[in-house]
């Protein structure tokens, strides 16, 4: 089993940019780390969310999976299928609410736009496996021998997804983390977000690999970090830096430097 550490850092107030963009980056970014063990392996799960997706997918996973035990050699596939639908949940209750809010300000509803949401995860079974997903601009990337790799673009709705990305998976305890804030841009915007304008991308992407010696690390990161920097450029830029806390302030400071305008909430998992 392969050792796992995590960092985590979140930029909470941007008011200092002169940046407002109503409710979306009025409310923090909420970082999730829980370890749970099912039989004889150890599960950890981590997330970057944006303040509406937050609370329902991490809610949702418990539910879906963890309290549900599954046999462990069960444990990827479900994994898969519990993020999907935790994933698709969110996105449900963000149009639903997106929905009553354009209705009470007297706004025709707009189809298939469900703005300020987003959010990145993973889970790690028994640093063997890696099962990721991303939504919304934020991007969940893996460092593989010194190179950038990321989820396949497979959409939630193609039907059976594809294996995607390197090998091996990590374990965890439930730990709730403080919060962030979010924001936009196009260049570095990870696989499955809009280009034109990523965070109202409603497209799922989730993948799962295996954890191998050449797998070094992974970054969940906000809208914040991307729109600033490549993946590629990310990795490079934490890559020899061995303690993961120390890595995630670099990337939130480097996005500030860069002038960031979205929000900034960064989660760095080592495998050691």
């Amino acid at each position: 089993m392969v050792p796992v550490s995590h960092g985590y850092h979140v930029v909470e107030d941007r008011s200092f940019t002169g940046e407002s963009n109503g409710e979306s980056d009025s409310v923090p970014d909420s970082v999730v780390v829980q370890r749970e063990q099912i039989g004889e392996l150890e599960v950890w799960f981590f997330g970057v969310f944006n303040a509406r997706m937050g609370d329902c997918v991490a809610k949702s996973m418990q539910s879906h999976l963890f309290d549900k035990k599954p046999k462990e050699s069960q444990l990827t596939r479900k994994s898969k299928e519990a993020m999907r639908k935790a994933y698709v949940g969110a996105r449900g209750k963000m149009k639903e609410k997106a929905e009553e809010k354009g209705k009470g300000k007297g706004k025709a509803k707009e189809k298939g736009k469900v703005g300020g949401g987003g959010s990145a995860s993973a889970i790690v079974i028994n640093g063997e496996k890696l099962v990721m997903a991303n939504m919304g601009g934020y991007g969940a990337v893996v460092c593989r021998d010194g190179k950038a790799h990321q989820i396949n673009r497979t959409r939630q709705n193609q039907g059976t997804p594809r294996r995607h990305w390197s090998r091996k998976l990590i374990p965890g305890s439930v730990i709730r983390m403080p919060k962030v804030q979010m924001l936009v841009r196009e260049s570095g915007a990870p696989v499955g977000t809009d280009k034109a304008n990523p965070k109202c991308s409603t497209e799922i992407v989730v993948g799962d690999e295996r954890i191998d010696s050449d797998t070094e690390f992974v970054i969940l990161a906000s809208t914040g970090i991307w729109e600033v920097m490549k993946h590629q450029e990310a990795v490079n830029l934490i890559r020899h830096i061995e303690d993961p806390q120390e890595a995630a302030e670099c990337l939130a400071r480097e996005a500030l430097t860069r002038m960031s305008k979205s929000i900034i909430s960064c989660l760095v998992i080592h495998f050691e």
